[in-house]
C-alpha cells in the first residue's frame, strides 16, 4: 500500500513554518508547502484553492500545472458530496482512483491526462471556518487515510495565508 518510504515530516514542518517568516507572502509559504508536500505525501499536481463561503466561490492561489490549472478568477461550485464533505464538513478527501475523481469533479478527464487517478483534498480551517482546500493529485491508490491526517498538520500552516 505505501509507495514511498516512511519520511519525518517533522523538518518539512519547521520548514513551512520558517517560510512563514520570510518576505513575499503569501508566494514564500505557498512554494514551502509545495515543496514540503511533495517531499513528505508526493504530488503529481498540487494546487491551493481560497474558498469563499459568502458566493460559494472557490479561487486557484496557487498551481504546479498553469497551463493546464491556470491561477485565475473564481468560480462557482456545486453542491455536492465533496463539497458537504470538504467544505462543510470540514473532512479531507481521499479518492483513491479515477473513479473517485469522476464521481466528484468535472473535469476528471484533465486531470486523468496528467497523470492523475488519485487526490486528496484537505481542508484549511480557521475558527471553525474553510479558508480553502489544499489538493494533492497523484497515480491511482497513492493517498491513504493516513496521508489525510498528516496533510492536516500542513493545511493549518495554511492559515495566515488564506486569511
Amino acid at each position: 500500500m505505501s509507495r514511498r518510504g516512511a519520511v519525518d515530516a517533522t523538518a518539512h514542518l519547521a520548514a513551512v513554518a520558517a517560510a512563514m517568516a520570510e518576505d513575499g507572502q503569501p508566494t514564500a509559504t505557498f512554494a514551502a508547502l509545495e515543496t514540503a508536500l511533495d517531499a513528505v505525501l508526493g504530488h503529481k499536481l498540487f494546487t491551493i484553492l481560497r474558498y469563499h463561503a459568502a458566493s460559494g466561490e472557490s479561487e486557484r492561489v496557487w498551481t504546479t500545472q498553469p497551463a493546464a490549472y491556470p491561477v485565475a478568477g473564481r468560480k462557482p461550485l456545486n453542491p455536492t458530496f465533496w463539497s458537504r464533505h470538504v467544505l462543510e464538513q470540514r473532512r479531507p478527501y481521499v479518492g483513491r482512483s479515477a473513479d473517485d475523481i469522476r464521481a466528484v469533479f468535472f473535469d476528471h478527464e484533465l486531470i486523468a491526462s496528467l497523470g492523475c487517478a488519485s487526490v486528496l483534498n484537505v481542508p484549511v480551517v480557521w475558527d471553525a471556518r474553510v479558508l480553502g482546500t489544499i489538493n494533492l493529485l497523484h497515480e491511482a491508490e497513492w493517498y491513504d487515510d493516513g496521508d489525510a491526517t498528516l496533510g492536516l498538520a500542513f493545511a493549518a500552516l495554511a492559515v495566515p495565508t488564506l486569511r
